[in-house]
């Protein structure tokens, strides 16, 4: 499925006259101060093609190097911007290769951003620009700089090499090398449909569990491009992404956002959207400022939250990620597994030693605990009582405090206890948690709904259910009511009723059932909404979400945002983002729960303990790739949560 037209957001200004502008911007620079806004208006508003010539109308008319003068007049990032617009995009290229290996050190998203993202000429173009600007060759600079499999594969796409070969090279690494690196780009894209049919997840989920380092990101890259019109890839990086204040990586923005505005902007701010939770467009308005951030805006060229649909073409884009996530096999992979040699009466001798006397040996238990698996937790819990006569949770109480003695705490529960315990704990006092209480019930299965209810009985003397309606209300209070049956249908699709579901005729002609009540007063949406999202099972929702697009335009995650509120819109998203990508979901969990001032603990031991014999290398892979930083860098400073993360 392939997009086509133009798709950039920039283009040629009509009534172009290349004197005209560049008096203007003459007439903006001289004297004492700039017209910063003259100029930003001026240079987004022409294609880079008609700067060239602005460029060269200037010297013309001035005798004077336009680029120069505009470093002379404009500073910090607004200046390299501006200035980067006005380079033809070729000698762009070669200066960002340059700087990305110059130095002591070695920029290698960098160099993984542009070589994987170019196609043929542009990869030509680029070489000869190199060997213009700096007198070397840049495949004798990147080798030089670069080694391994990643300067193998750099070498390949340096050489422009997308076309049919046939030579073997007798590595796992050196195929992934020939095949990506020498087909074509229609061709990939018809392997990786293939291949994504015969192993039941694609290709990027292979790269990830085979390769590792600067060499998997590379591939990854080359992989995860998307082919459009004229064979050009988009490739999103996860630096475009704010970290949340913590700071744009500017130098990434400036490149993709010039590189890109001519050629698939509106597919970028599309896959972005849907990958970010947000636009693009509110993502540099919240995290840049002052000129540089209207210029970045005008590139961008509008806001995709306003509008909550896809721009047609995007929309297919769309409809293929929601078969991908329909058709994809996904491996649940956990952290923490059986131990192997595993002697309950051992290790309950060992704790009982760890917690004698004065003082406590914390290190011997976090060995212990986070090196079991839970089902040998609870043996050791009974032998605890039979060979020493005292209750093991008692005394780790008595002795481990804050939040070490919540998480080992965690850890010795079983799942069902656990999860009570926390849904408990998301009820009591004078606030509710909704975030916790959407986050379990979202995400546990029939079964794990049904023991937690008994557990939740067995602990509390309270059935969940009267509790949840003790402490919600409204709409919020009926859509955990649903939940908290335990009863959401299961197995595969149905295809036939995913179309009933959605009220889709093959022509598109009848309304869609969700997409009709978007148009319906809030109340009477929210119930059709609840009646399929809180009973389909998850299969089944990915389809009737698939249909959505294609008929009705409409992004569902977007038309939840924009038409929902409170509680009941964090409900519905929490389901959608679930059924989407669970792992992704829990990934941006950790992440919320972890950035700006202070920390949710509870949230953290939550997710930690409960995902650790389900799902949570998963989980880490979705974070690395969301935020560019792994899950294990981001919280072990500060916390002992790592002891669940696994190597």
């Amino acid at each position: 499925m392939f997009l086509q037209g133009f798709r950039g957001t920039v283009t040629d200004a009509p009534d172009f006259d290349a004197s005209a502008d560049a008096e203007t911007l003459y007439n903006a620079m001289k004297g004492i101060g700039s017209d910063k806004e003259a100029i930003l208006d001026l240079v987004t508003g022409r294609s880079n093609a008609q700067r060239q010539e602005i460029v060269q109308a200037y010297k013309s008319s001035y005798g004077k190097n336009l680029i120069d003068d505009l470093k002379y007049e404009l500073t910090g990032k607004f200046e390299r911007l501006i200035v980067s617009l006005m380079r033809p995009q070729a000698y762009h290229d070669a200066k960002e290769i340059h700087d990305a290996i110059k130095g002591a050190g070695t920029d290698e998203k960098c160099l993984i951003e542009v070589l994987a993202s170019r196609n043929n000429q542009q990869i030509h173009n680029l070489v000869e620009a190199y060997k213009d600007a700096y007198g070397s060759d840049i495949e004798e600079d990147v080798t030089g700089d670069t080694s391994g499999h990643f300067k193998k594969m750099l070498v390949v796409l340096l050489q422009a090499l997308f076309a049919a070969g046939e030579e073997q090279w007798g590595t796992e690494e050196s195929i992934f090398i020939m095949l990506l690196g020498n087909r074509s780009v229609n061709h990939l894209q018809m392997v990786f449909d293939k291949y994504q049919e015969i192993a039941e997840k694609p290709i990027e989920d292979s790269i990830k569990s085979e390769l590792s380092g600067d060499f998997e990101r590379l591939m990854l890259a080359v992989g995860t491009c998307w082919t459009l019109s004229d064979n050009t890839p988009v490739f999103l990086p996860p630096g475009l992404k704010s970290d949340g204040g913590l700071g744009t990586q500017d130098n990434t923005l400036i490149r993709i956002m010039i590189c890109r505005s001519e050629i698939d902007m509106l597919d970028i701010r599309e896959c972005f959207r849907m990958s970010y939770e947000k636009s693009l467009y509110n993502m540099i308005k919240e995290d840049t400022s002052g000129d540089y951030k209207r210029t970045l805006l005008a590139l961008c060229g509008g806001d995709d939250d306003l509008a909550g649909e896809f721009f047609p073409e995007a929309a297919q884009l769309a409809y293929k990620m929601w078969e991908t996530s329909a058709t994809t096999k996904v491996q649940l992979r956990p952290t923490i597994r059986p131990a192997s040699d595993f002697d309950p009466a051992d290790d309950a001798q060992n704790l009982r030693k760890a917690m004698k006397g004065f003082g406590t040996d914390e290190d011997v238990i976090i060995n212990i605990v986070a090196n079991r698996s839970n089902e040998q937790r609870q043996e050791i819990r009974q032998a605890f009582k039979s060979i020493l006569g005292r209750d093991l949770m008692k005394d780790l109480k008595s002795e481990l405090s804050k939040n070490l003695e919540r998480l080992i705490i965690g850890l010795m529960l079983t799942p069902a206890e656990f999860d009570a315990k926390m849904m408990r704990k998301a009820m009591e006092g004078a606030g509710t948690d909704e975030h916790a209480l959407i986050e379990i019930l979202v995400t546990r299965s029939n079964g794990e709904i049904q023991a937690m209810n008994a557990a939740y009985r067995a602990g509390y003397k309270k059935s969940m259910e009267d509790a949840i309606q003790s402490d919600t209300s409204g709409r919020f209070s009926q859509i955990l009511t649903s939940l908290v049956q335990g009863a959401r249908e299961q197995g595969p699709a149905d295809c036939d009723r995913a179309l009933v579901d959605a009220q889709v005729s093959t022509s598109c002609n009848m309304t869609l059932e969700l997409a009709d009540a978007c148009n319906e007063d809030s109340d009477d949406m929210e119930i059709k909404f609840m009646s399929i999202l809180c009973t389909r099972s998850f299969p089944h929702l990915r389809r009737v979400f698939q249909e959505f697009v294609r008929c009705s335009n409409k992004d569902i995650e977007q038309i939840i945002k924009k038409e929902m509120s409170g509680d009941v819109k964090q409900a519905m998203y929490g389901i959608v983002r679930s059924v989407k990508n669970q792992s992704n979901y829990f990934a941006e969990r950790l992440y919320k729960a972890m950035k700006g001032m202070g920390t949710d603990d509870r949230a953290l031991i939550r997710i930690m303990v409960s995902r650790s014999e389900v799902d949570l290398f998963n989980i880490r892979k979705e974070f690395k790739e969301t935020h560019d930083c792994s899950l294990h860098e981001f919280i072990q400073v500060e916390t002992c949560f790592y002891i669940l993360h696994g190597d």
